[in-house]
């Protein structure tokens, strides 16, 4: 099962690229890096870290 690319930063709706830093925890919630840092690196949902989500540079292959 594939990683889910959110577009989106859950707290401010900032776009987050797949290929741009963005920060998620193990639900796959997803943060920009300023929201994070505001958040202390914890997700207001799941109360999770909030880690450093891997880039994805190519298209997955089928």
């Amino acid at each position: 099962m594939a990683l889910d690319m959110r577009e989106l930063c859950e707290r401010c709706e900032r776009p987050v690229s797949a290929t741009g830093a963005a920060y998620i925890c193990s639900y796959e919630c997803t943060f920009c890096e300023p929201c994070t840092t505001a958040m202390n690196h914890i997700c207001p949902n799941c109360g999770g870290d909030l880690v450093l989500r891997p880039t994805r540079t190519k298209p997955a292959s089928d």
